[in-house]
């Protein structure tokens, strides 16, 4: 019984990762195996007169393969058709947003409700004390009228009737 334990967890230790490891460095090596044999340089086997086309023939066949690249990554292609051939015209991608731009915008945002919330506030603040301002100056020219006295010290009478009828014509 216990013997069948420890033959049951062969495999998982050091040999299995030092397998693993192996097969990882061998799909490497793979990989740049294939980006190696996809460059060529035509500028070593060709006259020095005649470098120049042939680089740009090997500029055309790059595009053209990173065309190719592209259009089989992104299934959605427009094709236009003309007389003469098949243009094909790949889709943008639109780029996802990192959560650290995400983070940003958002922040940017409470920044600028806070923002238009101080300036709400602060008008309001500046209307209600312009309001108040203007309130307490009719009082004090109401109070002043209504207060006026004659030489001997009585209530001038004369002047709180006048102030009366102004306020009654100014409603009507």
């Amino acid at each position: 019984m216990i013997s069948a334990f420890v033959f049951s967890s062969v495999g998982r230790g050091f040999a299995l990762w030092r397998k693993n490891k192996v097969q990882s460095d061998y799909k490497k090596l793979q990989r740049k195996r294939r980006t190696n044999t996809k460059a060529v340089t035509y500028s070593d086997h060709y006259p020095e007169h005649l470098r120049h086309l042939y680089l740009a023939e090997e500029e055309k066949l790059n595009r053209e393969e990173k065309e190719r690249r592209s259009a089989r990554k992104t299934p959605e292609t427009v094709e236009e058709q003309t007389e003469e051939e098949v243009v094909v015209i790949p889709k943008k991608k639109f780029k996802k947003k990192t959560s650290n731009q995400k983070a940003k915008e958002e922040y940017e945002q409470v920044q600028l409700k806070r923002a238009k919330k101080r300036e709400e506030a602060e008008n309001n603040r500046r209307k209600r004390e312009e309001a108040l301002r203007l309130h307490k100056q009719r009082k004090m020219e109401t109070f002043k009228v209504l207060c006026s006295k004659t030489k001997k010290g009585q209530p001038n009478f004369n002047v709180q009737m006048d102030y009366l009828l102004k306020k009654i014509q100014s409603k009507s």
